[in-house]
């Protein structure tokens, strides 16, 4: 039998981080299965799901432990049961305009009350080519349910985006 778990790490952002987790794995028989990690300000963050054999599951947390005396700290969670969206449907998000605290807490708040998942969440801020005002980029890959009144959805963020004043689009939601 085999155990799958989902991994959160985090460390300095330094060469060698994911060939330490990978060789831990390898080390236990385990298997990489699906991940995202990116460097940010100096900081190292991932998200992996391996499975592992259970024989080696104790001796595999153990070995994780120790990577703190690394740099390495890890957050082990138990692997999905299901992926929970059923017949959802995948929709992307894009938003451009210019910077302030909230807009990430606006929108996510209108995504959150129609029951929207945020499945990836990409933001940036940039200087803007002719002013130099600083503009805020996001790019959200959502779920949707299928019973969600899309309309109403689509409605609510555009009302916000006028409110804002964004630029905001969603594709994939008719």
């Amino acid at each position: 039998m085999s155990t799958s778990i989902v991994l959160s790490v985090l460390s300095e952002d330094r060469p060698g981080v994911v060939e330490t987790l990978s060789k831990v794995l390898a080390r236990h028989g385990g298997n990489w299965m699906e991940s995202s990690m990116l460097s940010l300000a100096g900081k190292f963050a991932g998200i992996l799901l391996a499975e592992l054999p259970d024989a080696e599951a104790d001796a595999f947390m153990r070995a994780l432990s120790s990577l703190e005396a690394e740099g390495i700290s890890v957050v082990v969670g138990a692997g999905p049961q299901s992926d929970g969206f059923g017949d959802a449907r995948f929709v992307s998000l894009e938003l451009v305009g210019q910077d302030r605290p909230g807009i990430v807490h606006d929108i996510t708040e209108v995504l959150a009350r129609h029951a929207v998942n945020v499945q990836e969440l990409e933001t940036t801020v940039q200087s803007a080519s002719m002013s130099g005002e600083s503009l805020f980029l996001a790019h959200a890959k959502v779920f949707i349910p299928a019973d969600a009144d899309t309309e109403a959805l689509r409605s609510e963020l555009e009302a916000l985006a006028n409110e804002l004043m964004v630029d905001l689009s969603l594709e994939g939601t008719r």
